[in-house]
């Protein structure tokens, strides 16, 4: 006669966390045993294989990385606020080879913070070494205007450095890669970067409009005297400049439980029409006229903000604003720009949001930030053959 041993094992709910389940009963997890009989696992047992473990890591690139924007960066993605709670990173960290000593300053406090999730820390002043087999890049790192250098100095200056971190990304990142810039000028020098890589999908590169969509967000927010997250769906269209066009035409403003029109909510057409839009073009210059140096942490969480909704999508019914490629857009723009947009975002591919209704004023404003972006493309060209 065989006799049967049964064990059950029993573990208190939310003593484990197992990747893709998002929630277990104690009955998912059980063994019996049959003695003379081949071994059996039953239910779900597979989870077991969970406990204890997480996810491959993420290889994750900061460029400009003993930078101030960086330095509020850099907490917020080791920490898991970007890739997500149970998601590992390798963080490598590049820098120009002066900035080397406080880019180890900057290692050493990351260290310090003991983050679960940060698995290794790599500083580097090469790029064979910073674009290796990544996953995900934010290019902070750009040539800042200098007193006296001229605009296309500047563009040329750049376009440089974005061809060369083009050229890396096609050699050594993943073919997945999805590619972040925030150094000015954010488009241009993504579009530099993408032509730059061709192998690499054009639609993987975009550039940071998201800190100028939270300030029109906040802007709105602050005039009806309610929460930055009861507003939602305000656009920026074009160039991360002072050209920009923030646009509330389609934006929702949740009131005491109901959803108004950003016009209906404000009642100041005239204020929406002027100052509004001026504030939010002008908001990185005032920032520095009173702080002496440029935005870091806002610009900070914009990143994060937008790598954040890459990785895991946009709300039901929401929409953001970030740069990227203008092929094939409903809106008139020209071909060939990287341009801000409305995107909706699922399983890490953002779509243009197409067919928002456009008024000659906001088409006026749309063809002027465009044309901007058309010189700035034409004169990039013309430096390198990019």
């Amino acid at each position: 006669m065989k006799t049967t041993t049964t064990w059950i094992l029993k573990l208190p709910f939310g003593d484990f966390k197992c990747r893709n389940q998002k929630s277990l009963n104690t009955s998912d997890l059980w063994l019996e045993r049959q003695v003379g009989e081949t071994e059996k696992r039953e239910g779900r047992l597979a989870c077991l294989a969970c406990l204890g473990s997480m996810a491959e890591p993420i290889r994750v690139l900061v460029t400009g990385a003993a930078g101030q924007i960086a330095y509020s960066l850099l907490f917020s993605i080791a920490k898991g606020d970007v890739f997500g709670q149970d998601q590992p990173i390798i963080l490598l960290l590049l820098d120009i080879t002066p900035m080397l000593p406080v880019l180890e300053g900057v290692v050493m406090e990351l260290q310090d913070c003991a983050l679960p999730l940060l698995k290794e820390i790599i500083p580097t002043d090469k790029e064979e070494v910073a674009f290796k087999d990544l996953d995900a890049a934010i290019l902070v790192g750009s040539m800042p205007r200098k007193e006296g250098m001229e605009r296309k100095d500047l563009l040329k200056a750049n376009v440089a450095i974005f061809k060369s971190q083009g050229a890396a990304l096609d050699k050594y990142a993943k073919k997945t890669v999805k590619v972040l810039v925030v150094g000015n000028p954010a488009n241009t020098n993504c579009l530099v970067a993408a032509k730059s890589a061709p192998s690499i999908p054009k639609e993987n590169f975009s550039c940071l409009t998201r800190l100028d969509h939270n300030r029109a967000r906040s802007q709105v927010a602050m005039r009806c005297g309610i929460p930055a997250t009861q507003v939602k769906n305000v656009i920026i269209w074009g160039n991360h400049s002072s050209t920009q066009y923030p646009d509330v035409h389609h934006c929702k403003v949740n009131m005491s439980g109901s959803e108004l029109t950003c016009f209906d909510a404000i009642k100041d057409d005239d204020w929406l029409k002027g100052d509004f839009i001026t504030t939010v073009q002008q908001r990185g210059a005032a920032v520095i006229k009173a702080r002496k140096l440029s935005s870091a942490m806002s610009a900070a969480k914009a990143i994060c903000d937008h790598m954040r909704d890459i990785w895991s999508g946009t709300h039901e019914g929401e929409f953001t604003s970030m740069g990227v490629y203008s092929t094939g857009n409903s809106y008139g723009v020209p071909e060939d720009l990287i341009y801000s947009f409305p995107v909706q975002i699922q399983n890490k591919t953002w779509k243009i949001v197409d067919s928002l209704a456009i008024n000659d004023f906001s088409k006026s404003k749309m063809d002027a930030t465009a044309a901007e972006l058309v010189e700035e493309r034409d004169t990039a060209v013309t430096f390198l053959g990019v």
